[in-house]
């Protein structure tokens, strides 16, 4: 983690930020609801104009979910390939949001469909980042039986990000739902192996794994917060910190 810039007042140089494909329906059952994702979209231009490198993953719960799927009698990897293109869907919406906004962006697509996603290579993504463009990175690992959550801890140390900022409906980690318990506490930290070891749910076991093997720090905070994202790269807002 860099010490902060003066100008941008940020503590952050790159960043990958993942959100849920249910995060951009907003109060509706299913697909995509304009207004949230523009307000997603705003949110993270406002990050990238601090100076800030920004890459994202979104899920694609939205519109399918390969588990679901699967647990309906469909075969598991056509399943999950059937979500990777949802993903697709989901990036190339936010891509059309972000560009209305005057950011550059790019989409780049583990599975190859050239004529609407660039394919992954590393090293022209890097590049992409580079000149302070935002990359959305979709179709996951490209593989079945592996996450939008694995996809978003290969891709950030792939891209050398300082941290995975995971948006979600709650401002941190919580010991249990704080939806259904008045109870529940929230964590200013906690590790991975107690991610782990009492299922708190930030991510699948895969990802958390691949966190912890490279130090690669989660900060958990509410996409509902206006100004959110914004204020925790400053260095301010209530968030659980991964570690």
């Amino acid at each position: 983690m860099n010490e902060a810039d003066p100008e941008t007042k940020t503590t952050f140089r790159r960043v990958l930020l993942k959100i849920s494909g249910e995060a951009l329906m907003g109060d509706q059952g299913y697909g995509l609801h304009p207004p949230t994702v523009q307000r997603i979209a705003q949110e993270v231009k406002s990050v990238h104009d601090l100076g800030v490198e920004i890459c994202m993953v979104i899920g694609g719960g939205n519109i399918f979910r390969g588990l679901q799927g699967s647990a309906q009698g469909m075969e598991r990897t056509t399943a999950d390939y059937m979500g990777m293109l949802a993903t697709v869907m989901n990036a190339l919406a936010m891509q059309s949001a972000l560009e209305g906004l005057g950011a550059y962006c790019r989409v780049i697509s583990a599975i190859r469909m050239d004529e609407v996603a660039e394919p992954y290579i590393r090293r022209r993504a890097v590049r992409h980042l580079e000149k302070k463009r935002i990359c959305i990175f979709a179709a996951g690992t490209g593989n079945p039986y592996f996450t939008t959550d694995t996809a978003a801890t290969l891709r950030a140390n792939e891209m050398n990000c300082e941290a995975i900022f995971k948006g979600t409906k709650v401002d941190g980690v919580y010991d249990k739902d704080p939806h259904k318990f008045d109870d529940a506490v929230r964590y200013d930290t906690v590790s991975y192996d107690d991610v782990l070891a009492k299922r708190l749910g930030v991510m699948d076991a895969s990802a958390i794994a691949l966190a912890r093997e490279n130090n690669l720090p989660i900060i958990v905070f509410s996409l509902d917060e206006p100004g959110g994202l914004r204020g925790i790269l400053a260095g301010k807002g209530t968030y659980t910190t991964v570690r």
